[in-house]
């Protein structure tokens, strides 16, 4: 039975706690007995990704990505729920969370800042799965450094020409909406970019090359060769294309952290059950100290963790505005934390920790890509300094 006396902290409301056990009773049946699929080939990765996002949405549970007025749950995004499901599924199946989360980040940009008609086209078929959004922000040359970017749009009259790559975007391929930041030159480095809704099956729009990594989810480069798009899909005002990216980041951050906890908590389980069941030298694992001194400090990082994620989940939706410091905090130390919680599991797992199947095996290589996408730890620490140097002034 995993642990779930947190839930009784007062960051939630009565609705979350429902919410909470609720969706784990729909995963058991729902999400667990698929849970060790994992397809190396594109067409079965795909096939498994459109299932997910299909059983989510039959389910309900993707009204949780777009506000009410457009097929949500709620007025507006709630970000306690958004991070108690990526917990709950990540403790499932990476590819469940990854599936869950890209419809979210995927639309959050047109739900803060798309004109009613973007929003009434785009959002409903998000919630109802029958639409796969995708967030499409890193190049080759421009990862972390968002200034950097080097994919241009220029504005064509009724249109926007879009020239230029984007790399490692997930969902690349099967997605059906893309939302794509570009430079169209209002002033220097961040503050000319602008954020564009681009279809699929947009002229001069085309999806060149699919990526293997360590943790198979779909994900793709994207090239636009004179892609024209309607300049009425322009999100917000030419400009804002990097407020609108950190907007949504702003939002969403925190769900990764919540991730890495549900990752961190599997392992901790396995680790728990792993070591009462293993005899060594003629006891069980779970006797000797060094050992329970890792399941000590296991739990010990995966409660700090729960306890910076929602603290940045709860500022968001009862404070409103910005929660970049928080934000940045719980990502960090979730995500560090979480891959060292994986790690000991494998040692204590021993050979068998590392063999193809087994579940720490599995989360060794899913909770690897957190500590990189959506702001590296590096950046977030870089954040948390500019926030700590400011607030000092």
């Amino acid at each position: 039975m995993p642990e779930l006396t947190y839930l009784n902290w007062p960051f939630f409301e009565p609705h979350h706690r429902d919410l909470a056990r609720d969706f784990r009773a729909w995963a058991d049946r729902e999400i667990a007995p698929m849970a060790d699929r994992e397809p190396r080939d594109e067409s079965g990765l795909d096939a498994l990704a459109r299932e997910l996002v299909k059983r989510l949405a039959a389910g309900g549970w993707l009204q949780y990505s777009v506000p009410a007025p457009w097929g949500g749950k709620h007025e507006t995004l709630d970000v306690r729920a958004l991070c108690l499901m990526r917990e709950t599924l990540a403790q499932y199946s990476g590819m469940s969370d990854f599936s869950f989360v890209m419809q979210g980040l995927g639309s959050g940009p047109i739900s803060l800042f798309g004109s009613e008609d973007l929003r009434r086209r785009y959002l409903p078929g998000v919630a109802d799965g029958s639409r796969i959004a995708a967030f499409a922000l890193s190049e080759p040359e421009s990862g972390s450094d968002v200034a950097a970017m080097a994919t241009e749009a220029r504005r064509d009259g009724d249109h926007y020409v879009i020239d230029g790559e984007k790399t490692l975007i997930s969902n690349g391929g099967i997605a059906d909406q893309y939302v794509v930041f570009a430079r169209t030159g209002e002033a220097p480095g961040a503050k000319g970019l602008s954020a564009l809704v681009v279809e699929a099956d947009a002229p001069g729009f085309s999806v060149t090359e699919r990526f293997d990594v360590i943790a198979p989810h779909p994900l793709g480069r994207l090239k636009f060769d004179g892609c024209r798009v309607p300049a009425s899909n322009l999100l917000g005002n030419p400009g804002d294309g990097f407020k609108i990216a950190m907007s949504s980041l702003d939002v969403f951050r925190s769900t990764v952290g919540a991730a890495a906890l549900g990752f961190a908590r599997r392992a901790h389980d396995e680790a728990l059950a792993q070591a009462k069941k293993r005899i060594s030298f003629g006891k069980p694992l779970a006797d000797y100290q060094l050992i329970q001194a890792k399941l000590a400090d296991m739990a010990l990082k995966i409660d700090a963790a729960a306890l910076l994620v929602y603290r940045s989940a709860w500022t968001k939706d009862t404070q409103g505005g910005r929660v970049t410091r928080e934000a940045a905090m719980a990502k960090l130390y979730a995500t560090e934390s979480a891959q060292e919680v994986v790690d000991e599991a494998v040692q204590i797992f021993g050979g068998m920790g590392v063999v193809d199947g087994v579940t720490v095996e599995r989360l060794y290589r899913e909770v690897r890509a957190l500590r990189i996408y959506e702001g590296t730890s590096e950046i977030q620490k870089l954040i948390i300094a500019g926030q700590a140097l400011a607030d000092s002034e």
